[in-house]
């Protein structure tokens, strides 16, 4: 008996999480605004591509290697290492 109580109460609280959550974002769908943290930039961001792994990522960020007159980009150390035997 009591396990099937605390079943239902666990059921009913995510019931009423996901109403809650639906609802939310209707409401934020409707008003076009953003109540939580992820507010996304005014301005995009320049982003980068690792050439070993193919990861994007800031350029401000990332490790670079100067190879000539390029500028490669890569997430890691182990990426720019990785790079580097294949080139040698």
């Amino acid at each position: 008996m009591l396990l099937r109580l605390s079943l239902s109460v666990i059921l009913a609280f995510f019931a009423v999480r996901a109403f809650w959550r639906l609802l939310d974002g209707i409401i934020e769908g409707a008003t076009g605004s953003r109540r939580r943290g992820g507010q996304v930039p005014q301005r995009g961001v320049q982003m980068v591509r690792d050439p070993v792994c193919g990861t994007f990522l800031v350029a401000d960020r990332a490790v670079t290697l100067v190879d000539g007159r390029t500028r490669l980009f890569f997430c890691s150390d182990a990426c720019r290492d990785t790079y580097r035997k294949r080139t040698a």
